[in-house]
């Protein structure tokens, strides 16, 4: 009986195929010493193992996230559905590459030219390419776009790029990759560009200037039209960072206000799932100034067919293929879905749910700045801190309210600031019951520091030295709750 149940209790999870090749020794050398002390687990076990363990994971569709600068909205699964046919899932990309099969991919090659023109369309901008993979690589191929740009005309001088001092930090970081010299133009009191510093700084040698508006202070800029005619006036070029293109989406567009180019960030306005690094795509969209640097090849129709053509003075090629293809079905898919009258929903209720928030807890955390807000609001815990609670201690806080956090420390112009993005997917209960959270613990900054200083409490993994977690990533937990 012993016998029996010892072989009856040895688990699997897989059960290998048959050899169907010939059998080979296995190198002595790479053989262990002592076996793997791996446990024996069945196809229940794992599945439980794994399960658990998302489970332990913050994302959007199990809790609110509002991390300022970042739009973390829910991503309907109609587009899901749609990214999932096989046509899409199973098309090889080097069908693309070779002429002769073309034909094969005219779905695809439809798909991406229609994507296009709708982003194009939606930013009033002439043309756009879906090649870059990222916010920031949208960014590099945009400030790449430009150098090619000046370069084409002799203007040699030109090698600054201007960035608000509120600005991503990747705008400075792209402008740099592609051989520019950064130049910082402050803020003034009320969170927006200092024009008056702006036109000192537009000089001769300013090829161009990098900017978000709205801007990461979750306020539209108001002098963006004379900024750009500044600009345009001295030969310089607009850069429009896509992050907060959620707040204006249907309301206005980038090219009316005078930029040249742009990336739209897909995994964030035109919702497709991301975090973590990725799945990301930033397509990069231009004026009439840069419509031939575009990189290459393009999709181009003739009649009813598609065919690949190179701009005649590309940049180049600057990722394979088209990018990441199945992020464009999805934002296709999402936008054909809503039309016209739903892109501009879209903003509309982004806007309504950020001033809602910063209503509700305007008279609790500090507002970092005056006036309304568009798609973000940014507090200041600069009068809890003074009582000895931070803004990361109410964002650990929060964690043990289940709600992921928002944004803390950035944009560094706001001392302890507190970056809230609802989004417009968010419901007035969810809203108010994260508000609620966060006026308990503005509450217990008076009454409970203590347990504000030491939170969370609850999630699997409590406080951790943050230093030591950056350095060495299986530092030790320190006790929870």
């Amino acid at each position: 009986m012993q016998l029996i149940y010892e072989k009856c209790r040895a688990r699997r999870a897989t059960r290998l195929d048959p050899l169907d090749v010939p059998a080979a020794p296995f190198p002595q050398a790479l053989r262990r010493v002592q076996p793997a002390e791996l446990p024996e687990v069945s196809e229940l076990d794992v599945v439980r193992h794994f399960t658990h363990l998302s489970q332990r994971n913050a994302g959007v569709d199990d809790r609110f996230y509002p991390l300022g600068s970042c739009t973390m909205k829910y991503n309907p699964k109609a587009t899901e559905k749609a990214v999932s046919h096989p046509g899409f899932t199973q098309l090889h990309p080097h069908l693309s590459s070779v002429g002769a099969y073309l034909s094969r991919c005219q779905g695809a090659l439809a798909l991406i030219h229609e994507l296009e023109g709708l982003l194009a369309e939606i930013a009033g901008l002439r043309a756009v390419s879906l090649q870059p993979i990222a916010g920031a690589h949208g960014e590099l191929t945009g400030a790449l776009m430009m150098a090619a740009y000046h370069r084409d005309r002799g203007n040699t001088h030109k090698k600054v790029i201007l960035v608000p001092d509120s600005a991503h930090g990747t705008n400075p970081a792209s402008a740099a990759m592609a051989g520019f010299r950064v130049v910082q133009v402050p803020s003034n009191t009320q969170g927006t560009i200092d024009l008056q510093r702006f036109e000192d700084a537009m000089t001769d040698e300013v090829a161009g200037i990098m900017l978000t508006c709205p801007n990461t202070h979750g306020l539209f800029e108001p002098d963006i039209v004379r900024i750009a005619e500044c600009a345009h006036a001295r030969g310089a070029l607009l850069y429009y960072d896509g992050a907060n293109l959620n707040a204006i989406i249907g309301q206005c567009r980038p090219g009316d206000l005078g930029f040249d180019v742009m990336h739209y960030n897909l995994h964030k306005t035109f919702a497709t799932p991301h975090g973590m690094g990725g799945p990301g795509s930033g397509p990069v969209g231009v004026g009439e100034r840069l419509l031939p640097y575009l990189p290459g090849p393009r999709v181009a129709r003739h009649g009813d067919a598609y065919a690949l053509e190179m701009p005649e003075k590309s940049i180049g090629r600057i990722a394979a293929f088209f990018g990441n293809f199945l992020v464009a079905v999805r934002a296709y898919a999402y936008i054909r879905s809503l039309g016209d009258g739903g892109l501009r929903e879209i903003s509309r209720g982004a806007v309504v749910n950020a001033n809602y928030v910063h209503a509700r807890l305007k008279d609790v955390y500090k507002p970092a700045f005056d006036g309304r807000f568009m798609h973000e609001c940014l507090f200041s815990a600069t009068p809890q801190a003074e009582k000895g609670v931070r803004a990361l201690d109410i964002a650990k806080a929060l964690l043990d309210c289940g709600f992921y956090a928002p944004t803390v420390y950035f944009p560094l112009t706001v001392k302890e600031c507190l970056m809230i993005e609802p989004t417009e997917t968010e419901t007035k209960e969810t809203l108010d019951a994260f508000c609620d959270a966060m006026i308990d613990i503005a509450r217990r900054v008076d009454t409970d520091p203590e347990s504000l200083r030491t939170a969370p409490h609850t999630t699997p993994v409590g406080r951790l030295d943050e230093v030591k977690a950056a350095r060495e990533l299986n530092c030790a937990r320190l006790p929870c709750g």
